[in-house]
């Protein structure tokens, strides 16, 4: 791992907002629109969300597996790379890279167990293992991810990665704008911390708003993720084992 973040791979990535929302060209030739891409990653970051507490893992595998998912979007399209198989391969990689490490038979076993109504879902070791390979090429082989763990407020810091704010802000950037929004909400006074920080607050301020909209207009249960009927849809659009 780099020796800070602001020598690291993950530092140099960060991207502009356009850039992170832009649909790749085939999957827009689908008929997929830039809310319908929002709501695919929304979904997929649930679901590997779920199976990664099927196999246990710690919080950390899960915002990595996240992070990587949600990088591969912006370079490669859903049509090209299959999300129902890209989410599981994300987990399997992230468990490896953080050292926690997952056995691919095993994420098959729980895929199967989770999503036994859906064939689009199902898939063998030997899928795993092939898209592990071309994850890591779309992702230059950069694999080191920092987080805005550490400093507190998981909760909310967890729902961050239910948007994209992890490929466009510094990971320091975004825990204070998870403090901000505590402090709001428990009616606490921080103007003079912030000061002494002397971080830009517009950007925090930004970013606070970012996450406080996606609560109001997503109003996503935490355990069953988006409604079947706002996503299935959009899930269809898409070729199964790509």
């Amino acid at each position: 791992m780099a020796a800070n973040f602001w020598t690291s791979s993950h530092c140099k990535q960060l991207l502009d907002q356009e850039d992170v929302d832009k649909v790749p060209q085939a999957d827009s030739d689908r008929g997929i629109t830039p809310e319908e891409f929002r709501l695919v990653k929304i979904h997929m970051s649930f679901h590997i969300w779920r199976l990664a507490q099927q196999v246990k893992v710690r919080q950390r595998v899960i915002a990595t597996a996240v992070t990587y998912f949600r990088r591969v979007y912006t370079r490669k399209s859903m049509t090209e790379y299959d999300p129902r198989l890209v989410a599981p391969t994300c987990l399997y990689l992230a468990s490896k890279v953080e050292e926690s490490t997952v056995q691919a038979r095993l994420l098959v076993f729980y895929i199967k167990k989770m999503c036994a109504s859906d064939e689009k879902y199902r898939f063998e070791i030997k899928d795993i293992l092939e898209m592990e390979m071309k994850l890591l090429e779309a992702l230059d082989y950069y694999l080191v991810v920092y987080h805005p763990y550490r400093p507190l407020l998981q909760g909310i810091v967890n729902d961050t990665y239910k948007m994209d704010l992890i490929l466009i802000h510094p990971p320091y950037m975004i825990a204070l704008a998870c403090i901000y929004i505590a402090s709001v909400l428990k009616d606490k006074d921080t103007t003079l911390w912030f000061e002494e920080l002397r971080v830009d607050m517009n950007i925090v301020k930004n970013i606070s708003m970012e996450i406080l909209d996606f609560y109001d207009t997503y109003k996503i249960d935490p355990q069953r993720g988006l409604p079947e009927d706002k996503i299935a849809p959009v899930m269809n659009k898409l070729p199964s084992k790509a």
